[in-house]
């Protein structure tokens, strides 16, 4: 990096010296480029009064490396000890979710995991479990989520934290469709244990369940369409 701005304010000075130059000779003939005390003979020509550099004529004066190619020029320099290294494409990074958050989401996502399993079981074995029970696996997951609000500090946080308001919702209304099911007597929904290997809802939120999971332990956010 160092090399790379030495050569940079190298430029600079040579391109000012030329144009100066070219302020008297709108049309001289081709100039010679120095590089560091090295001599490149031809490297420099002038057109119209500005002064442009044979590029691979620079990549010799410089040892450097150069790719022509079909819409951009590559010049690699040579690094400190004298070696030329491709250039690296760095991808974009992933938006990563705070520490704090994402242990916070875990838990809240194991609150309401609780919460449909409990659920579950009252469908699936026909359990009289009485309202003040299952609002007791409901606050625990809300205190959970709160907790995570809380702790919620970037954007990135901020939208994840969405998606786990989004699975708390889902599990709300789907316990309120399992206590209007229960007073109806509808068995097919509260009794049947194969009640709810064909329910749809049930299914999107174990798959939000088990995304969030792998997105909250990731440390990266990212979005699934069953958690909306």
């Amino acid at each position: 990096m160092k090399n790379q701005r030495v050569f940079a304010s190298l430029l600079f000075v040579i391109f000012a010296l030329i144009s100066a130059l070219s302020i008297h000779a709108q049309n001289a003939a081709d100039k010679v480029l120095i590089v560091n005390g090295k001599t490149v003979a031809n490297a420099v020509r002038e057109i119209d009064g500005h002064s442009y550099v044979d590029i691979e004529a620079l990549a010799q004066a410089t040892s450097a490396e150069v790719s022509i190619q079909s819409n951009r020029v590559v010049l690699t320099l040579p690094d400190a000890s004298g070696n030329v290294r491709p250039p690296v494409t760095v991808a974009p990074e992933q938006p990563h979710l705070s520490r704090q958050f994402a242990s916070a989401g875990v838990a809240a996502v194991a609150d309401m995991r609780e919460w449909r399993a409990e659920l579950t079981m009252m469908v699936n074995y026909g359990l009289a479990v009485g309202a003040s029970a299952s609002q007791n696996y409901r606050d625990r997951a809300d205190a959970g989520l709160q907790e995570a609000a809380v702790a919620a500090s970037t954007d990135e946080d901020r939208d994840a934290l969405q998606l786990l308001r989004n699975q708390f919702n889902a599990l709300t209304d789907w316990a309120n469709q399992i206590a209007a099911a229960r007073q109806s007597l509808n068995g097919a929904k509260t009794v049947d244990p194969n009640g709810l290997e064909n329910d749809p809802t049930l299914s999107k939120i174990n798959t939000c369940s088990r995304f969030l999971n792998r997105m909250l332990t990731s440390g990266a956010f990212a979005d699934d369409a069953n958690c909306h």
